[in-house]
């Protein structure tokens, strides 16, 4: 049971990386949209955190206006290079929920 319960977290992560900000904006847009989850998690590392915040915050004020910020992680990660020397990533998670449809249709 935690297993499909790990899937269907991974389904609403977006990873952020080093595209522009409106690529993620897209996909976060689409989960909501299409894949019918009220909860999309955003994740990032190192230089990409500030693109997850502003990915975060661009669909929050311009797309999906009742989009809501549930909890934000931080953390940090202890990476091994090639070489062998072990360094310190920071890392965010970021998540956003929304009322669902059929909730809003029964509050009105």
């Amino acid at each position: 049971m935690a297993e499909k319960t790990k899937g269907k977290a991974d389904e609403n992560t977006i990873f952020v990386g080093s595209k522009p900000p409106m690529s993620y904006v897209l996909a976060v847009v689409t989960q909501f949209n299409t894949g019918g989850s009220d909860e999309v998690v955003i994740k990032a590392r190192g230089r990409a955190i500030s693109r997850a915040v502003d990915t975060a915050e661009i669909v929050r004020n311009r797309f999906v206006t009742d989009a809501e910020i549930k909890d934000i992680k931080t953390s940090t990660e202890s990476l091994t290079n090639e070489e062998g020397r072990t360094s310190n990533v920071s890392s965010i998670e970021i998540c956003l929920t929304t009322t669902k449809k059929s909730e809003k249709k029964k509050s009105k």
